[in-house]
């Protein structure tokens, strides 16, 4: 595992804070906890990832903006692609650690024995208290999961896990009350691994991916163990999984799809989800759309995957839009559980509940020259674009805020009439996904 680097991180945390919109970056100054109130007044964006790595450290502030940003809340894409590899990096670290303890407690010799006597003649070996490490030590309420799915669990009893895998929070309705939300979760511990159907909002921020918690109080019917508002739900000290229970945790929750090509699905279009991979060729700004049966509009976000020569549209939408955000185009992925469908004889692939973007190759963050052809939307948020780059015309989003600094314009109500004066305009440019994060006039250099 490799270090952390403080550059870098101070590099994101301040893409992050950038990416914050006044209220969420004042919210997020109230949230840091036990930040020094003097240092929260007036200090501007700028200088502000400097001092939260100065007064927390480097890990202990990774793990701060990460609670922070559930609290704000800031859970898309955007955010988390850059959070993310820290806080696995950290978390693997203080797990790591974790077991470490655990190995050198267990070849301490109980306190008062003397070593050298277990190795005398006839002398018995020293025997140590049972503990939570070993299997036959486990505390009278704790079941492990392998009993938990052989034999059931009752009331009185509870399994301690690793949350392995967390869904996307999903909505279902009931006779008296419509948008109720529930999810769900993989976890492992040392004997096997289970899904759990979890309900609430309030479970989905506090149960987090690589944490360790005790459950007590589930339901389990024929149909799956289930947490609820009755539950308890309580994070204790890492439990070590072996990596085939993760591998089966992870599964539970995002269960593989057969792998097909772009050309079978065109062909065939077969009738269960598919997995595919390819490289990104193009990607739309994510957008609301009305969809039947929804009172409220939809998020939707498409984008084209190219196979060899063959390529094809695919179409996220709701909660799966998060997981699209930040592509780029070049990025090579791996999507799971997506559904053909076709309209007016074109086949495309539209997201389901369990499909799951993995980033196979990533671009990342490219630094280009970029000539600005058009303008799609302009809000005094942020701004969609129509520019020249690679030889085609794309649209890319910037903040607008970052836009009227760089091209050295105010920030007001129509200000897109006064850029227009000024287009087409060259500009250099650092882009991820299809965001535009840092950019300067070729003239201001």
């Amino acid at each position: 595992m490799s270090e952390i680097s403080e550059e870098d991180w101070k590099r994101d945390l301040t893409i992050i804070l950038e990416d914050l919109s006044s209220a969420q970056y004042e919210k997020m100054k109230e949230c840091l906890t036990d930040f020094p109130q003097v240092q929260k007044a007036g200090r501007c964006r700028e200088k502000m990832p400097g001092k939260i790595i100065e007064f927390y450290g480097k890990e202990k502030s990774i793990l701060e903006l990460e609670r922070v940003m559930e609290e704000i809340p800031r859970k898309d894409g955007r955010i988390q692609s850059l959070l993310k590899p820290y806080v696995e990096k950290v978390r693997s670290k203080l797990e790591k650690q974790q077991h470490e303890k655990k190995r050198r407690r267990k070849k301490e010799p109980e306190e008062g024995a003397s070593p050298a006597a277990d190795q005398q003649e006839g002398s018995q070996p020293v025997k140590k208290p049972k503990t939570r490490d070993s299997q036959d030590g486990k505390a009278p309420w704790e079941k492990s999961i392998f009993d938990l799915k052989s034999s059931g669990i009752l009331k009185t009893e509870a399994i301690v896990g690793k949350v392995v895998k967390k869904s996307e929070l999903l909505k279902y309705d009931t006779k008296t009350k419509k948008g109720k939300s529930y999810f769900f979760l993989g976890i492992a511990d040392e004997t096997a691994s289970v899904k759990l159907m979890v309900y609430g909002t309030d479970h989905h921020r506090r149960i987090k991916e690589g944490s360790s918690y005790i459950f007590r109080n589930l339901i389990q019917d024929e149909k799956a163990v289930k947490v609820n508002a009755l539950s308890s739900v309580s994070i204790r000290n890492a439990v070590i999984v072996p990596e085939e229970f993760e591998r089966e945790a992870e599964s539970l929750v995002y269960p593989e799809s057969p792998l097909t090509s772009i050309k079978d699905i065109k062909s065939s279009r077969p009738q269960t989800h598919v997995s595919v991979e390819g490289t990104v060729t193009e990607i739309h700004p994510v957008i609301k759309v009305k969809v039947q049966h929804k009172e409220k509009k939809t998020n939707q976000q498409r984008f084209n995957l190219k196979q060899e020569d063959e390529e094809i549209s695919v179409t996220m939408w709701d909660e799966a839009t998060k997981q699209s955000k930040d592509l780029s185009v070049g990025d090579v992925l791996h999507l799971n559980n997506m559904n053909p469908n076709e309209y007016f004889r074109e086949v495309s692939l539209n997201s389901t509940q369990f499909t799951k973007v993995t980033k196979v190759q990533s671009v990342g963050i490219r630094k280009v020259t970029l000539k600005i052809r058009g303008i799609k939307k302009a809000t005094l948020k942020e701004t969609q674009l129509e520019v020249d780059l690679d030889t085609k015309l794309l649209t890319l989003i910037v903040a607008s805020r970052l836009l009227a600094k760089s091209l050295d314009f105010q920030l007001k109500k129509g200000f897109d009439d006064d850029l227009l004066e000024r287009i087409p305009l060259s500009v250099e440019a650092e882009i991820q996904g299809n965001r535009i994060i840092k950019m300067a006039d070729p003239e201001n250099i």
